[in-house]
């Protein structure tokens, strides 16, 4: 099946399905996308090895944290599957590369459980993202998801808080001096540079892409239900990590539709989030409703690949 996904992704290059690409407003991402020619063989073969090496780390992040108390190979199934079937993120070294240090993020935080002294872990955790952040400006309003977060892990102190708070400022303060040594005349007033484009009109999307958004949010509210009803049986670290994770999972949906400029530079995030939530009622709950609800995620997807080729 991991084959199938590496089939559907270069479908899309042979076969020219390619959406526009993301408009870029940082300097950083402009530098990445002026090396890397976007549509190209060889933006499609670094961005299949980012996802591999963050399908990789998906799998760490469930062995050590127990997301799912159980091996399982479903997350790092569907997590490629979306990215396979979501052509726009195939050449977006940006959005690929962001999602990596996502990850690496979420490994300190998960560490920090009923932990109020763990002020390296709240400090590398909100250092990775802020440089996330200098590719994907938006993404810096994670932070304030992530003070919630130590909430809900029981972590949250004056200390973890302040040790954020720095983390998140020291790759900004590091990038505008090193912009100062460079061009001491450089107006930093326009460095975070945020566009915010709130359009719910729904006429800028094709039939298939709303049949599918609708289908796999109901497949996620399916999940969700499923997830709650076998949630006492976790232990109470897992339960308050899947209780962020569902929690980012709409703080990142909400973001990108404040800012739908930068919406596919969104979906390798959402995926992550998607495929770890809806992994742990269908490989826990192993019953003929989850299996067939499976197979229908499947097929919806392949579905949704088939119609990019043709006019819906």
């Amino acid at each position: 099946m991991v084959g199938m996904c590496f089939v559907v992704w270069m479908s899309a290059y042979f076969g020219g399905c390619y959406s526009a690409y993301p408009t870029q407003n940082t300097t950083i991402a402009e530098v990445v996308e002026s090396i890397l020619i976007p549509f190209s063989i060889l933006s499609n073969i670094i961005c299949i090895a980012f996802t591999l090496l963050n399908a990789f780390l998906i799998a760490q992040i469930n062995n050590r944290f127990t997301i799912i108390r159980t091996r399982t190979f479903l997350p790092i199934l569907i997590f490629i599957m979306l990215m396979s079937c979501w052509n726009q993120t195939h050449t977006s070294l940006v959005a690929n590369l962001g999602l990596t240090f996502f990850v690496l993020a979420l490994f300190n935080f998960f560490t920090m459980s009923r932990d109020r002294k763990a002020s390296e872990q709240a400090f590398m955790g909100s250092f990775l993202i802020s440089l996330t952040s200098l590719l994907i400006n938006p993404l810096i309003f994670i932070i304030p998801v992530c003070w919630i977060g130590f909430m809900m892990f029981q972590c949250f102190s004056l200390r973890t808080f302040l040790a954020s708070v720095f983390g998140t400022l020291s790759p900004w303060i590091l990038f505008m001096a090193v912009i100062y040594s460079q061009h001491p005349e450089s107006d930093f007033s326009q460095i975070f540079n945020l566009k915010i484009n709130i359009d719910l009109s729904l006429s800028t999307f094709s039939l298939s892409e709303i049949v599918y958004s609708a289908s796999i949010g109901l497949i996620m509210i399916i999940s969700v239900v499923g997830l709650y009803s076998i949630t006492n049986s976790d232990a109470i670290n897992t339960r308050n990590k899947l209780n962020f994770l569902l929690f980012l999972l709409i703080s990142l949906f909400v973001l990108s539709f404040i800012f739908r400029n930068q919406f596919i530079l969104f979906l390798p995030i959402l995926a992550l989030v998607y495929s770890m939530l809806i992994s742990h009622p269908l490989t826990l709950k192993q019953n003929n409703f989850y299996g067939i609800l499976f197979l229908v995620f499947c097929l919806i997807n392949i579905a949704f690949v088939i119609s990019k080729y043709f006019i819906f």
